[in-house]
Formats: structure tokens, C-alpha cells, sequence
């Protein structure tokens, strides 16, 4: 049984090691989003690909499907399906590394300065952080949790979300899936 995703083919390991060399991902965006997901920065992986969470392994599309946001799963090649769900994808910080421990305290508070800007240009009903250590970084948050914030990021309310990362073992797919049920849930 297929469920209709496009498979592209895998970036091979040269490909993968280049992607770091000032390749970005373009965002996703369109008109009257719902919530505009935002991850930390592009793996190697996604930016070879061209695809956000991208990587085998990280747990954001099938969260995404599990939540309700998306009636089946959704590939990475696919990503360009979201603004007909209400949805989009952008990242804190554009430029790809193999971990986000390579990125620098200033190129968090850069990018949150750009996704401000962003939001307030796109206007998304919900920005949703995918990472709360970048949350904090990026807007001067060190106690903010997981879950909605009382803060508005460029007139969005703001939803901090766990990091859908296969490295990130503190969250299990359900976990992470059920957070962003509430999110979803609380749009209504």
C-alpha cells in the first residue's frame, strides 16, 4: 500500500558535505497561515535535499500527520503542500550545519530578529518555535517552556514546540505529536 508521497532520491554523502558550503532552504510560505513552523537551522542533510526536516529519522512530518494538521503523511519533497493545509516552515537560523551546537549565540539573535520581520510581513496566526533552547536564544527567553508563551512575536502568538530531531531523546514521536495536537487544538 503507498500513500501517495513522492520518494526523492538520497543525497549522497558528497552532497551532504557540500550542503554547508552557503546553501539555505527556502521557506515555505503563503497566504493566511495558521501557523508558520519554525526549526532551528537546516541539517546537512535537509539542505542537500532542499527540504525542511528532511533527515530519516526526524520525527516532524509524521508528528505533523499524528497531530491532525495534515490527513496523511507528508514526505519532505512534499513540503510545498503545506500552505493548502494553512501551514508553512521557515527556520531560526539559515545556515545549515551537522548540529545546531555549531551555531554562535549572535546568529541566534540574528535570526530571531529576520523571523520577527518575518512573521509580522507573513502575518501567521501562531508561530510555532520547533526547539526551546532555540526559542530562548534567539528571543532572550532562558526560562521558557514548552507550549504557548505570553509574549507575541511580530503580532503571532507563539508556540514553542520540542525539537523534532532524532537527537533529541528527551521526546518520543507520541510526545511530540501530542504537542503539537494541543497547539492544533487551540486554534480552533
Amino acid at each position: 500500500m503507498t500513500s501517495g508521497a513522492r520518494v526523492p532520491a538520497r543525497p549522497s554523502r558528497a552532497e551532504i558535505e557540500a550542503a554547508g558550503e552557503e546553501r539555505t532552504i527556502e521557506d515555505v510560505l503563503g497566504p493566511s497561515l495558521d501557523v508558520l513552523f519554525c526549526g532551528i537551522n537546516p541539517g546537512l542533510y535537509s539542505a542537500a535535499t532542499g527540504h525542511h526536516f528532511a533527515r530519516p529519522g526526524n520525527r516532524f512530518w509524521p508528528a505533523l500527520h499524528r497531530s491532525g494538521f495534515t490527513p496523511r503523511l507528508l514526505s519532505p519533497a512534499e513540503q510545498d503542500l503545506l500552505p493548502s493545509y494553512g501551514l508553512g516552515i521557515t527556520n531560526v537560523v539559515r545556515r545549515p550545519t551537522a548540529q545546531a551546537a555549531e551555531l554562535s549565540a549572535a546568529e541566534f539573535r540574528a535570526g530571531g530578529e529576520r523571523l520577527a520581520g518575518l512573521v509580522a510581513e507573513v502575518r501567521p496566526k501562531v508561530l510555532a518555535v520547533a526547539g526551546v533552547t532555540a526559542y530562548r536564544q534567539a528571543f532572550g527567553v532562558p526560562k521558557a517552556v514548552i507550549g504557548p508563551q505570553e509574549s507575541e512575536i511580530g503580532g503571532a502568538a507563539v508556540w514553542v514546540l520540542p525539537n523534532p530531531s532524532g537527537l533529541n531523546a528527551h521526546w518520543t514521536l507520541d510526545g511530540i505529536a501530542g504537542e503539537m495536537r494541543r497547539l492544533r487544538e487551540s486554534l480552533a
